[in-house]
């Protein structure tokens, strides 16, 4: 996770509320990427699965974008895409060609540990009281989102034991 251009002491709710927002598009965004890969790779169960993470994050990130009209109307943001990184988004390498549902959960549980993480560190350095209410919210909400993907995870088979290097054609001699 990388942050630039942020100081937690000083954010305003509307700057905490933006940044939720960018927070959730970011790994909306990756999570679309995630399924056109496992589509490309016909991996569909993996897809299907990016797709419905996509769908999670817009959702919430359609509430989080209400609150902050309801709030502040259209009042100009402060915090922008490029003040953050990967703070709850898949890390890259965490897609893999004919990925099984088990290893797209487990890569969406990391985010979602990532997540929480952030907005627990966060907590140390925000001194307002309506900021701190906000993140103690959204950490909760990633500890809920991590619980739900581990029940779906409990849900499923044992994976083969394959590694995702055993489906990768060796190079042939041209």
């Amino acid at each position: 996770m990388a942050m630039t251009g942020i100081d937690f002491n000083a954010l305003s709710l509307m700057d905490a509320l933006d940044l939720a927002i960018l927070v959730e598009d970011e790994a909306q965004e990756r999570y679309e990427e995630f399924s056109e890969q496992m589509e490309q790779h016909r991996t569909p169960e993996a897809a299907a699965f990016f797709r419905h993470m996509a769908g999670n994050e817009a959702k919430h990130g359609r509430e989080l974008s209400a609150r902050r009209t309801h709030m502040f109307r259209d009042a100009p943001r402060s915090v922008t895409r490029a003040m953050l990184f990967d703070v709850e988004a898949p890390d890259y390498d965490a897609a893999r060609a004919f990925m099984s549902p088990r290893r797209a959960m487990e890569a969406a549980l990391a985010s979602e540990t990532k997540a929480r993480r952030f907005f627990e560190a966060a907590l140390n350095a925000i001194r307002d009281a309506s900021v701190h209410a906000l993140f103690l919210e959204l950490r909760d909400e990633e500890i809920q989102h991590q619980e739900l993907v581990q029940a779906e995870i409990a849900k499923l088979p044992p994976d083969s034991g394959l590694a995702d290097e055993d489906f990768v054609d060796e190079p042939a001699p041209q």
